[in-house]
This record gives structure tokens, C-alpha cells and sequence, in this order.
């Protein structure tokens, strides 16, 4: 495809525009002109405990003071190991504030996988939720880690909670456990330092929209995870495409941050769009039906961002629920995964408001691709590429040549969100960021007449059997129509001559019959090649998934690959 040839612009919906100005300035400005311009509107809203943008920005200038004092400066890393809360999203401003780079971590990661993470990105201070610090000590070994601070959950709830969690009663205990660990002697509380510390001198020197402003962790679901390298200027592109693909007024919306901020998806669409817009966001620690009902019912939302699962559990709550009403929600963004028809039509009815498929890597900031917010969205379909977003779909062989029209390929993206490559690994960089600044997104997709990109799958999941090619996206798909079939993860395994072998790990209904090889080879031969069907059936009671849900087809393949246990 031609670089000139953008069809899908004729597709975007009315007034969004083709391209964006993209300001040279730090992500930390949004923060600034929402403090300036609607001081006492809510920026974030925990469990019902709130905080002004003015309050916001002074514990910003207060904690960047703090982090100053433990010695941190321009381009140094602090690493945030914690949940989604007020003290998440005062350490984030605050580091930057600094020209720090945030090193953001999933607190639930056992020390192995911190360690990893933090030896590679080089944080010299963390801010850590109690619950993850004797992870992240016993972590520090061999680290650049000079400070580790802890940060209590439970002191950015509303006073009546905290006050609740003193209780000597079995459910306060259990709340308290869910909450709080003990620390160790020696290392200091966040917030203290916070409510004890001056402001950041206004005058201190701020970052520029070049600087780096974030490391990521990704890859962890096909090997060792690396950390995308962001600039300022990737993270700020992709707040003001968000703005222009919404049209959100700034200082009007209510964002729901049921995705944690440690994922890229939580991160732009929870937290840095949010501020942008001057939304509140109002922020959950963990994904809780129960509690986003609650919070509907205090402060109604109007736009959320989820992956599927989240969807239809909320749908499902509401619907088992009469006082429930989710119909405040103007639109949902649905991203992560393939969004199910029924789980959209699910979520429709419930709100009567619109949900529409994204697409993104955490190396894009994250969004590249977005349906529209309008009664042409396109389900199943990955969506338009973004404003000032170019695609190209060309031979995964030869990533110079590009596919013809209609035909699959690998995904290329550019645009002004791409990231700066991967921290410290300049090979692996030039293998996915090409020179002329393309990136490799490795999904095969296929380009409509009017725009769309439509996904195939992963190239690294593709399976080759008697030299044929299998996506294994398309066997799910028919597979989850099969009569008594919950879910499923199809995957290749060594195959001899064939070179790999198509298994099929289902995991059937509560009340569904058996179900044998044959059975399933018989559903798939109806509708799908010969060489694609499976050849292997495995039985299993849940499959694998990441924090948001998506099923891991590696850890899929290697359970597959295990031998019995004795």
C-alpha cells in the first residue's frame, strides 16, 4: 500500500480530524493546566476518597520534593510497585516532574520477575505497595536500589474505610490482610513523606517533550520481558489522538480506571488521558464488579475502558442487580483482545450507549487503531488507524514489500506514539523498529476496501503443519460455536513430518457432555481446511491468563508439552 493512500480517513467519523498538532511539552503540563483551569474538580475518586486537581498538584510538587531529597534527578528511574491508587498517581507526576523515568511494575510479580525488571531498568528509588515490599527487598540484590519506600493502600482511603479497618472484627481483619503487610524496620512511608515535605520549587528545571519519560515491561508472554522505552512527546501524541478521536470536552468526563495503571492500556486510557481531559478518574485497586456498581451508584461514570471480560461481568452484575444502572456510560473502549459480538450487544443493551474495539502495543504509547465512535464502528474489526497514524500490511518475510490489496500480512504502524525502542537492547530494537521508522507490530491482519484493519493473528503463534499455515484465532473461533465448548486455545506442538502438530486445549460448560477427538475434528471439518483441524484434544479445566485477561498460548503449549504427573 502506497504511504499516500489513506482510505480509511473517508471512515472516521464526523469532525475527527486526519491529523494532530502534537505540543513539545511534558506529559506533567496536562496536570498543570487541569489544576489551573478546574482546581476544585475531582481528579481522582478512590473508593470514594477524592482529591482536587489543586490538591493533586500540590502532592505532586510535595512528593517530587521527596524524591529529590532521596537523591533522584534527571534520567534517573524510579520503579512504582503498586496497585491503582491516589499515592500511583502522585508518584507517577512526581518522578516526572523530576525528568525521573517511571519504571512501572506489577505488584503481584514474585521477586524473580522484579528483580529482573529492576537490574535491568537500573531504578535507583522505588515506591512500593506494603503488600509487594518484601518482594521488591528481596529483589534489591545486585540492583541499582538505593531507597525503597513503602506506600500504605489503606491511608488514600476515605476515613470512615480506614477507620472500619481497625475493627477487631473477622471482616476487617480480612480487609486489613488484603490492604497491608508489615514493613521492615528502616524503610519510611510514602505518604508521610509526603505530608511532611515543601513543595518542588516551581523554578526547578522541567523535562522536554524528548526526554524519556517511561520504561515498560513487555514481552513477557513469548520471553524475557524488555522495557519499551517512551519518550514524553509518544506519551503526549497519544493523549491528544485520544481527544481527537473522542471529542471529549475537557473538565466534563468520568473515566473508570478498572485497568491498572501498571499496563499500558490502564496507564494512557486510566490515568494520562484522563488528566488531559481534566476527568476524573475514578480508580479501583483491582477489577471488582461489585465495587464498580457501588461507584456508579456514588459518582456515575461516562467512558471506560476494559478489556471483554470486564464487560460482560459488569453487564451480567447489572443485569442480577435492580438497583444497577450502568446508562450513564456514553462509550466503552474494548481492547486487549478480540471483543466477543455477544459480550458488545451484552454491554449495549445495558447502557445504551456504544462500545468500540482499539488496538495497541505498549510500544505505540499504547492505541494505534481505534473503531469509530459512531453507529459505523465495525465489530470484530481492530479499527481506523489513529490520527497523524499510517499503516502498512506487507510480507512477514519481507517487511520491504507490501502485500497486495485485500491480501494478509504483517501489520506496520508509524506515527508520532512509536516508541523509542527497547532500553538497553539496541539489536532488538533494530529488529522491530525499522530504520525509515516503521514498527513491527508481528500481527497478521488484512486491510478492508474502506480501511479497516482486520486482525488474522500472531506471527509468533502461527502454527506451519505439512507446510501449511494455521491461525490458530480462526480454529477458536469456529471451536467456540461447538455445542458444550466454554473456551479454547489452540496451539502447535512438535509434529514429526508435519512439523507441528494443531491441538485444541478446550474447556467445556458446567453441565456439558464428554467430549472426544473425534467429536471436535468432526465440528472442525464442517467449516475449516483439513491441515487446520485438530489433531490433539486436551481437556482442561481453565486456561491460562494474562492480568487482563488474555489467554498466554505459550504457557498453553508448554502445559500441553509437560509430561503427566506421577
Amino acid at each position: 500500500m502506497a504511504d499516500n493512500d489513506r482510505r480509511w480517513f473517508a471512515s472516521y467519523a464526523p469532525g475527527v480530524p486526519h491529523e494532530v498538532v502534537v505540543p513539545d511539552e511534558p506529559l506533567g503540563a496536562s496536570l498543570d493546566r487541569a489544576a489551573r483551569d478546574f482546581p476544585d474538580r475531582v481528579a481522582v475518586d478512590l473508593l470514594g476518597a477524592t482529591t482536587t486537581y489543586a490538591e493533586l498538584a500540590d502532592l505532586v510538587a510535595r512528593g517530587a520534593q521527596v524524591l529529590h531529597d532521596l537523591g533522584v534527578r534527571h534520567g534517573d528511574r524510579v520503579a512504582l510497585v503498586q496497585p491503582n491508587s491516589t499515592a500511583h498517581v502522585v508518584g507517577f507526576f512526581a518522578a516526572l516532574r523530576l525528568g525521573a523515568v517511571v519504571v512501572e511494575h506489577n505488584p503481584t510479580y514474585s521477586s524473580t520477575e522484579l528483580h529482573h525488571q529492576l537490574a535491568d531498568s537500573g531504578a535507583t528509588v522505588a515506591l512500593v505497595w506494603q503488600k509487594a515490599v518484601a518482594a521488591v527487598v528481596a529483589a534489591r540484590p545486585g540492583t541499582a536500589l538505593r531507597s525503597v519506600v513503602a506506600v500504605d493502600l489503606a491511608a488514600d482511603l476515605p476515613r470512615r474505610t480506614r477507620w472500619a479497618l481497625r475493627l477487631p472484627v473477622a471482616a476487617a481483619r480480612t480487609a486489613r490482610a488484603a490492604m497491608r503487610a508489615d514493613v521492615p524496620a528502616g524503610i519510611p512511608s510514602w505518604h508521610r513523606l509526603v505530608a511532611a515535605a515543601s513543595p518542588l520549587p516551581a523554578s526547578h528545571p522541567r523535562p522536554g517533550g524528548e526526554d524519556l519519560a517511561l520504561i515498560q515491561y513487555t514481552g513477557g508472554t513469548t520471553g524475557t520481558p524488555k522495557g519499551a522505552s517512551l519518550r514524553h512527546r509518544n506519551l503526549v501524541a497519544n493523549t491528544v489522538q485520544g481527544q481527537a478521536w473522542t471529542g471529549h470536552a475537557r473538565g466534563t468526563e468520568t473515566v473508570y480506571a478498572t485497568l491498572p495503571f501498571f499496563h499500558a492500556f490502564g496507564l494512557t486510557l486510566g490515568l494520562t488521558y484522563t488528566v488531559r481531559i481534566a476527568a476524573t478518574v475514578v480508580a479501583f485497586p483491582r477489577f471488582d464488579a461489585a465495587a464498580v456498581l457501588a461507584a456508579q451508584r456514588r459518582r456515575p461514570g461516562t467512558f471506560l475502558p476494559a478489556v471483554p471480560p470486564m464487560l460482560d461481568r459488569l453487564a451480567a452484575a447489572a443485569e442480577a442487580d435492580p438497583r444497577a444502572d450502568l446508562t450513564s456510560f456514553r462509550y466503552a473502549l474494548s481492547g486487549g483482545m478480540a471483543l466477543p459480538a455477544e459480550t458488545a450487544a451484552r454491554w449495549e443493551r445495558a447502557t445504551g450507549g456504544l462500545v468500540v474495539e482499539g488496538y495497541g502495543m505498549t510500544e505505540t504509547a499504547p492505541v494505534v487503531l481505534g473503531s469509530p465512535l459512531s453507529p459505523a464502528r465495525r465489530p470484530g474489526a481492530l479499527g481506523l488507524p489513529f490520527p497523524s497514524t499510517d499503516v502498512r500490511v506487507v510480507d512477514p518475510q519481507d517487511p520491504t514489500r507490501d502485500v497486495g490489496h485485500g491480501e494478509q500480512g504483517e501489520l506496520l504502524v508509524r506515527g508520532p506514539q512509536v516508541f523509542a525502542g527497547y532500553w538497553q537492547r539496541p539489536e532488538e530494537t533494530a529488529e522491530q523498529l525499522l530504520p525509515d521508522g516503521w514498527l513491527r507490530t508481528g500481527d497478521v491482519v488484512r486491510l478492508t476496501d474502506d480501511g479497516f484493519v482486520v486482525l488474522v493473528d500472531r506471527i509468533k503463534e502461527v502454527i506451519v503443519t505439512g507446510g501449511f499455515k494455521v491461525y490458530p484465532s480462526q480454529v477458536e473461533d469456529h471451536l467456540r460455536t461447538m455445542p458444550g465448548v466454554r473456551d479454547v486455545a489452540v496451539v502447535g506442538v512438535p509434529g514429526g513430518d508435519l512439523g507441528e502438530k494443531v491441538v485444541a486445549a478446550v474447556v467445556l460448560d458446567d453441565d456439558a457432555s464428554p467430549v472426544d477427538l473425534a467429536a471436535v475434528r468432526a465440528w472442525c471439518a464442517e467449516r475449516l481446511a483439513q491441515y487446520a483441524v485438530p489433531r490433539g484434544l486436551v481437556i482442561v479445566p481453565e486456561l491460562p491468563r494474562s492480568i487482563l485477561g488474555k489467554v498466554l498460548r505459550r504457557v498453553v503449549r508448554d502445559d500441553v508439552l509437560a509430561p503427566p504427573a506421577v
